[in-house]
């Protein structure tokens, strides 16, 4: 098949991608966006992955623009939690909505569609090479947008990049998440005690899962229990063997956790496994090196930069890369962060930028700006970045922050 050409090209259609492509389209650029999966959304879909962790601070909303555009479509499809529970959403939902908001804003889509290739020359990416049912063809644009979560485009390119802690590379574990339905609430005991029964089965060698507690969360369904609570520990979600491996042992996790609820937990004698998440859920993977290594420190001390692009308020949150713990370190109360717009752009290629978790940071950082609110709205700024360059024909190093973020708060991101 011939080649496309369009003036930008996100990768990967994850919240950060997804909310690449709708700024990007959205200010005027020729876009395109390919997905492996049959669907959009990423973690938040194909990985199961939920609640949305937060987009307050305090009583504030910190994160607006497109991914409030998102909670309100889920809202008028009954699909959102409300102002009372602003974390919950439906998952199949937010499939038809990611739909509906990429192909409004004119988006071209492109899905069961896999990167495979980058062709590079003078430190521009010329051509991206993917594979898909009508075979390997080349997608040609003038801005590359790496929105796959895992720093893909950008390592194919030749972008430095880091993985892990810094001290050994090892990465925060992956997740199966999986949901029990049948269950009656109403007789579910407190967070403690469910924790406290499964350390007893795991003494007694009924579950092989090195987490020290039980992660939950209700869901909008009145009798399903999301379970965030697998461990898959020392492994690379970039090396395909660690990944396949991580996939079969989480399954496992899975059936014995099962097991244990249904036997010991009060309420959940009649409950079933309704699914498991079609993809294992990544915290970690590469970290795109960039203009600016946003740190732990930046977070806690509530930094403002100039060239914002983007706020959060996520606590640095580390699951221990070979144990069963996690580390939290909070903000002060009603407190928040800011992402500078360097974070985005990579120190060796010219015509690429970086949409969601894979931004330049440390380890620690990375731990807090990884949660998907965050994610969508760094994506959004990456998006309407490329079509700045596009029009002005220049790239990302040179773009000038302050128009940018005029464009961010004209679409309605929050960057006070």
């Amino acid at each position: 098949m011939n080649d496309y050409v369009c003036d930008v090209l996100v990768c990967g259609g994850g919240p950060g991608g997804l909310c690449a492509a709708v700024s990007a389209a959205r200010n005027g650029a020729d876009t395109m966006l390919v997905e492996r999966y049959g669907y959009l959304g990423g973690m938040a879909t194909m990985g199961l992955v939920y609640p949305f962790m937060t987009r307050f601070a305090g009583s504030e909303q910190i994160i607006d623009g497109i991914f409030q555009e998102i909670i309100e479509r889920l809202d008028a499809k009954g699909g959102y939690g409300g102002p009372d529970r602003p974390w919950m959403f439906d998952t199949e939902i937010m499939k038809v909505v990611a739909d509906e908001i990429c192909i409004g804003s004119g988006v071209k889509l492109l899905l069961h569609t896999m990167l495979s290739g980058v062709e590079v020359e003078d430190d521009l990416i010329r051509r991206a090479v993917v594979f898909n049912k009508s075979g390997e063809q080349g997608i040609t644009a003038r801005m590359y947008v790496d929105g796959t979560g895992d720093g893909d485009l950008a390592c194919l390119a030749g972008a430095p990049c880091e993985k892990g802690r810094e001290t050994d590379g090892l990465s925060q574990p992956m997740t199966l998440n999986f949901r029990m339905a049948g269950v009656d609430k109403s007789r579910m005991p407190e967070r403690a005690e469910i924790t406290e029964l499964y350390l007893k089965a795991r003494a007694e060698g009924r579950i092989d899962c090195p987490r020290n507690d039980v992660l939950w969360f209700v869901t909008p369904r009145e009798d399903e229990i999301h379970f965030n609570t697998t461990r898959i520990i020392r492994s690379d979600a970039t090396n395909a063997e660690d990944l396949t491996r991580a996939e079969i042992d989480a399954r496992r996790q899975v059936m014995q956790y099962v097991a244990f609820l249904k036997a010991d937990v009060p309420g959940f004698e009649n409950a079933y496994l309704q699914m498991t998440a079609p993809q294992i859920g990544i915290r970690e993977s590469r970290r795109v090196m960039g203009e600016y290594v946003l740190t732990a420190d930046d977070l806690l001390s509530a930094r403002k930069f100039e060239d914002t692009i983007a706020r959060g308020s996520y606590s640095v949150d580390i699951h221990d890369p070979d144990g069963g713990g996690t580390v939290i370190k909070h903000l002060p109360p009603g407190e928040s962060y800011t992402i500078p717009y360097r974070s985005l752009v990579p120190k060796k290629i010219d015509n690429l930028l970086i949409a969601g978790r894979p931004i330049s940071a440390t380890h620690e950082a990375h731990s807090a700006i990884r949660v998907m609110p965050i994610a969508a709205a760094i994506g959004e700024a990456a998006g309407a970045a490329a079509a700045i360059c596009v029009k002005g024909d220049t790239i990302p190093r040179r773009l000038d922050a302050a128009e940018l973020r005029r464009v961010l708060l004209a679409q309605g991101a929050n960057l006070r």
